[in-house]
């Protein structure tokens, strides 16, 4: 694809003195480790590197094009034949140039934000797309989930040209319905910008990533990019009636003229009217668009039933039949680390692991395994280091109020001390045991299980490994639970 393609429509500068508007790019990179010749180098600035420092690297290795910020001098190109194109908001064009680049993508892209339960969202969206006939894949945390392909995740939403390779991937291999998890970080730093994004759904707001964002107010714009500036305009917004930030999200949506569907307690649209908590899911009691329906929902936790509904406002937003879609919900199946029941003792108690790791997230956690808790109900948990602090005294006493008896344990300490965030916890929750070494703190929790009691290990989910400094080892809540009980479920 020659350059001018890849600009066209964008205001830029050349500064190399000469246009080669010509030149064929062969491919496009933010890192010059990958960069070959006829090569587009994007030098964009970071938080701990600034790609402008990897220039001539980039140009060693053959790169016919250098975009990079206003300001960068055009004596970082020694050869008069490459192009050096200059954009306020590199990462911005970097990612809508990459869209153009790979051209190729799903017809129908639904793009989850929020602070919990996307994973769930992206991951029900898929089953429910697949079984009223679309070929359908999931795109996140838990990595890519397809038609005969499951691979492994690393970050939730990706560098662009990963995220791009992905799509032309899909389209590839026939899906034409993905529904993709979009994270603060992403929107943030525009990694979603390049794609064409259909619908765009919440689940919720709460506290979380203070330590990259700063302030809540900066953290709900960067989820706010996902409506205002990257969903297109004939979209479709999905919210949560029931989220304290409805009204406000609302307000900027009916302003930009984007059509809204919600769903929640107080929806218009996905109303739900009751629940009727079951041994091992629930039924759900709802008005869909005018219409009363019923539902048996095999997944536990009020929470979980969010989550649903959230998928069942996408798919619906993207043209499947009401009583279709209604169906399908009752074919849900959980989701690796999302409230996942790892194996039951002898006596009978269930053990669970989740991914919660916010405040709002395990106050969830455990208020929907209270009303399945015949006994006593146990936690195990901790938090990450190198993350916001102040949510772990916020957790340490959402443990205290909720549970019966709290276990405080290393999560993936990175380069802070575990004991001190297992204080900054504990500072909340007193009367909380203290065991440092994760793998003892699970097995001593396990061996206080009566008949029905539950445990749930908070915080990994579906993780296998924890971060010990800059070293990640082999590690898994389940697998520890199996190897304790002697067993799965």
């Amino acid at each position: 694809m020659r350059l001018v393609d890849l600009l066209l429509g964008y205001e830029w500068k050349n500064m190399s003195g000469k246009t080669f508007l010509n030149a064929d790019i062969l491919g496009i990179t933010a890192d010059s480790r990958q960069v070959k010749p006829g090569f587009l180098f994007a030098a964009l600035p970071g938080v701990n590197t600034n790609g402008h420092n990897f220039i001539p690297d980039a140009l060693d290795a053959g790169a016919v094009a250098v975009l990079a910020s206003y300001g960068t001098s055009s004596k970082v190109i020694h050869n008069s034949s490459i192009s050096l194109v200059l954009d306020q908001n590199p990462r911005l064009r970097y990612a809508k140039m990459v869209g153009q680049f790979y051209q190729s993508q799903p017809e129908n892209i639904a793009s989850i934000t929020g602070t919990n339960g996307k994973s769930s969202v992206a991951d029900f969206t898929r089953q429910l797309w697949q079984t009223c006939g679309r070929s359908a894949a999931s795109f996140g945390t838990l990595g890519l989930v397809a038609p005969g392909k499951l691979v492994s995740g690393g970050l939730t939403t990706p560098d662009p040209v990963d995220f791009h390779k992905t799509l032309l991937e899909l389209v590839n291999e026939g899906v034409n319905s993905l529904a993709v998890e979009a994270s603060s970080h992403g929107l943030d730093q525009f990694r979603v910008d390049g794609a064409c994004i259909k619908i765009a759904a919440i689940t919720n707001f709460s506290r979380d990533h203070l330590d990259y964002h700063g302030t809540m107010d900066k953290y709900f714009a960067a989820k706010l990019r996902l409506f205002t500036e990257v969903l297109d305009r004939d979209g479709v917004a999905v919210i949560n009636a029931d989220d304290k930030m409805a009204i406000k999200l609302t307000e900027v949506l009916t302003e930009r003229h984007v059509k809204i569907l919600d769903y929640g307690r107080r929806a218009n649209d996905i109303l739900l009217k009751k629940i009727e908590i079951l041994p091992h899911g629930q039924r759900l009691f709802l008005n869909i668009l005018g219409f009363e329906v019923e539902v048996m929902l095999p997944l536990i936790g009020d929470f979980q039933s969010m989550n649903a509904l959230c998928a069942l406002g996408i798919v619906l937003a993207n043209g499947v039949a009401p009583k279709k879609a209604v169906l399908a919900l009752a074919k849900l199946k959980g989701i690796k680390g999302r409230l996942e029941l790892a194996a039951r003792t002898a006596a009978g108690a269930g053990i669970y692991v989740d991914y919660a790791r916010t405040p709002d997230a395990l106050e969830c956690v455990v208020i929907a395994l209270r009303s399945h808790t015949k006994n006593c109900l146990k936690i195990v948990f901790g938090c990450g280091g190198d993350r916001d602090q102040g949510k772990r005294p916020e957790m340490g006493a959402i443990a205290a109020r909720l549970a019966d008896q709290v276990i405080i344990t290393d999560d993936n300490p990175r380069s802070e001390e575990a004991a001190e965030i297992r204080k900054q916890i504990k500072s909340a929750c007193p009367d909380a045991i203290e065991i440092p070494d994760r793998n003892n703190a699970i097995e001593s929790a396990i061996g206080s299980l009566s008949a029905g009691d539950l445990l749930v290990i908070a915080g990994k989910g579906h993780e296998q490994g924890q971060i010990m400094g800059k070293i990640s080892l082999p590690f898994s809540d389940v697998d520890v639970v199996r190897c304790v009980v002697g067993g799965a479920v």
